[in-house]
């Protein structure tokens, strides 16, 4: 009978909600939010399909012990008397990421540095031998989280993060996170019942998360792999079972997903990730200037972008905004207008007033994501006053 245990899901700042809503959706137990992650039970089968599954999550985390320390000796002698042994043994090789808040450790990587010395200790005293750490590919990768005097340790099941999707071969200059566009889609409120556009569409991110949202497939089925598949209670069965219910759910989309640049080079660069996804079947791309196109049909369109900035940017950013806002206006009727920003200053030049304003990072860079509702015949766009 498979036992239900506590999980951790991180994800990105005010993404807590959308995560919320898909583990209940994926049918985890006693969810909970926090401040970028959220808690959730379940069994090793419901740990696969999550770190399968989920579009916002960027690790799944599984607790394994937690203590109060109030020294780097106690931090040493948790390590040194845990049952590592459980869960690895002398040929396994390891890291340990560290994320430190506390007067007690100056530095994340010193708190590693004693967690790792007494679990290789407590392997010499018992068998006389040390697994070995290694940072690029580890078979056991320990999370430390110390928060004033509480030390939580888990296991990270995903590995590398989970916005590696594995279908990206190709990138611009500076390509938007996957997990971050995959919540940028939902907070556009976008689902896959109005036809959708991305008019720079750079390495085609929003793109490929759209078409893969649509088509229902798993966000993770192209990655080579999980820290869990070289855990000891590793069942490739269970795992492969969870595969092929995730894949019996994909449909074939009744929306078009289009995108556009007017760079040749990043038209490429799309083509390559969309074909590497498999989902050339699903996604027209065409070399296009924004500022030279206008909406195909009548039909409400739903358009989010991520206009060019920092090195993608050549001219003059005021410019740029102002166009973005007269298109919008002149060429986009009967559309949900979305782009997400860091210049917010810059925003002002659009010329529109945004019908919602939600705060996001990209990367480090605080942002906005901004709504514009282009109205079709008598019913104007807001107009800033």
């Amino acid at each position: 009978m498979s036992v239900n245990f506590k999980m951790l899901a991180k994800t990105f700042y005010g993404f807590e909600d959308i995560l919320e809503k898909e583990l209940i959706r994926l049918g985890a137990k006693n969810v909970v939010k926090g401040n970028r992650i959220v808690s959730f039970e379940g069994d090793k089968g419901f740990l696969y399909k999550a770190n399968l599954s989920l579009r916002t999550a960027l690790k799944i985390l599984k607790p394994i012990f937690k203590c109060e320390i109030n020294n780097e000796n106690k931090l040493y002698n948790t390590f040194y008397e845990f049952p590592w042994e459980k869960y690895m043994n002398t040929n396994s090789k390891f890291m340990i990421d560290s994320v430190v808040q506390s007067v007690i450790f100056n530095h994340s990587r010193y708190a590693s540095q004693r967690a790792k010395d007494g679990l290789v200790d407590r392997f010499r005293k018992k068998y006389n031998k040390r697994p070995n750490v290694d940072t690029a590919s580890p078979d056991i990768k320990i999370n430390l989280h110390i928060q004033n005097n509480l030390c939580s340790i888990s296991l990270d099941s995903s590995g590398e993060s989970l916005h590696k999707r594995g279908y990206r071969i190709s990138t611009n200059i500076a390509p938007i996170n996957e997990v971050l566009a995959a919540g940028l889609i939902d907070l556009s409120g976008w689902e896959a019942k109005n036809d959708f556009l991305d008019p720079m569409c750079g390495s085609g991110t929003f793109l490929i998360e759209a078409a893969m949202l649509a088509c229902k497939i798993p966000p993770n089925i192209n990655r080579k792999n999980f820290s869990f598949e070289k855990w000891s209670d590793f069942d490739a069965k269970l795992y492969q079972l969870i595969v092929d219910s995730q894949l019996n759910k994909i449909i074939n989309p009744k929306v078009v997903i289009k995108g556009s640049d007017k760079a040749s080079s990043a038209i490429r660069k799309t083509k390559e990730n969309i074909e590497n996804a498999k989902l050339d079947k699903f996604i027209k791309v065409d070399q296009a200037d924004f500022f030279q196109t206008k909406k195909e049909n009548k039909k409400h369109l739903h358009l989010l972008t991520n206009p060019p900035y920092g090195h993608r940017l050549k001219g003059d950013i005021k410019y740029l905004y102002k166009s973005i806002g007269d298109n919008f206006k002149n060429g986009f009727p009967n559309t949900d207008a979305w782009l997400i920003s860091s210049n917010i200053e810059a925003t002002k030049f659009i010329g529109l007033r945004p019908s919602k304003k939600i705060k996001v990072f990209n990367g480090k860079l605080e942002s906005r994501l901004l709504h514009f509702q282009i109205y079709e015949g008598s019913k104007k766009t807001h107009k800033f006053k």
